[in-house]
């Protein structure tokens, strides 16, 4: 609205980013998946879901109060995280057509999203879902590296150019990162679960079983950064940017469209998306509103 210069009573209707009854089912069916193993994430998470997520219809009125105490809302809409993703980032494009890719750690479900977008529409054609998800991959590496999980994910990219990729080590990593995943021609990534911790546990990763894999103890915040960690950042940024570049080709072969929409929390790797848009693979490139100015938050960050 501060954008629009619309009030409150101008808004057709009120639509919420996510569907929190599914994101709830996916808690209660891991944990009945794992159980006993997740009692203590279940217990920890599960009031919070509860309080902030199913009863969000609440949080929401309470909020448009805030704004205006004469407002009623009509209706509450919900929609999937994924399909938001790819509407911030196709409805605010120039194109009457694209393909669109949204992919982050997970939504209710879907990780990994291809679509199609077409003037007032977008069709879903294919997604990958929990647990599989190169976001959360990406996240186990930045936990693995000493920093901290959903927010710096961008300093693991921004240590990956200090990395050799002519070095032995680099090689090995990379090559020991398949022990983790195994990647797919289409740009799916399957999941070694043995080595992840986050359906069950607080922490994401499995520290003992990735310590005897890449042969380094998990680094801590306070610890200095070696050469070590430099190239095992620049592993997996490597196959993050393959990741990106295989489902660009996928959706192009897909869609068959010239124009690419990205969203979701992976295309804040601006690295990846600027070595995909050099492939030439679509004529035109965007990204919605909301990564663009978060990458730009991170390069004003990173000045400092």
């Amino acid at each position: 609205m501060l954008h629009s210069g619309l009030k409150l009573n101008q808004i057709d209707h009120i639509v919420y980013y996510e569907k929190p009854f599914l994101k709830l089912e996916r808690l209660l069916e891991t944990f009945l998946e794992t159980a006993p193993k997740g009692l203590q994430q279940f217990t920890q998470a599960a009031p919070i879901w509860i309080k902030e997520k199913v009863l969000i219809k609440n949080k929401i009125r309470e909020s448009l109060h805030l704004i205006d105490e004469n407002y009623s809302a009509k209706e509450i809409l919900f929609c999937e995280h994924h399909l938001s993703h790819a509407a911030s980032a196709f409805f605010t494009s120039p194109f009457p057509d694209a393909a669109i890719i949204t992919t982050d750690g997970v939504g209710e479900w879907c990780t990994t999203s291809i679509m199609n977008g077409k003037l007032n529409s977008i069709t879903s054609i294919k997604e990958l879902n929990f647990p599989h998800s190169i976001g959360l991959l990406y996240s186990a590496f930045t936990q693995f590296l000493g920093f901290k999980v959903n927010s710096g994910e961008y300093k693991v990219m921004g240590l990956a150019p200090y990395g050799n990729r002519n070095s032995a080590q680099y090689k090995l990593y990379k090559n020991k990162i398949s022990e983790l995943v195994d990647l797919k021609t289409d740009g799916s990534v399957f999941l070694n679960m043995k080595y992840f911790n986050y359906l069950t546990g607080l922490n994401m990763i499995n520290e003992n079983l990735w310590s005897e894999l890449f042969e380094i103890k998990p680094r801590t915040a306070e610890s200095e950064i070696n050469l070590n960690h430099c190239n095992l950042a620049l592993a997996i940024q490597t196959i993050t940017e393959n990741v990106i570049l295989n489902l660009a080709k996928e959706a192009k072969q897909i869609t068959n469209s010239d124009n690419l929409c990205l969203a979701g929390g992976v295309a804040l790797n601006c690295v990846a998306v600027g070595k995909l848009n050099k492939q030439n693979i679509f004529s035109r490139v965007h990204l919605d509103q909301g990564v663009f100015l978060q990458t730009l938050q991170h390069r004003k960050f990173n000045k400092h």
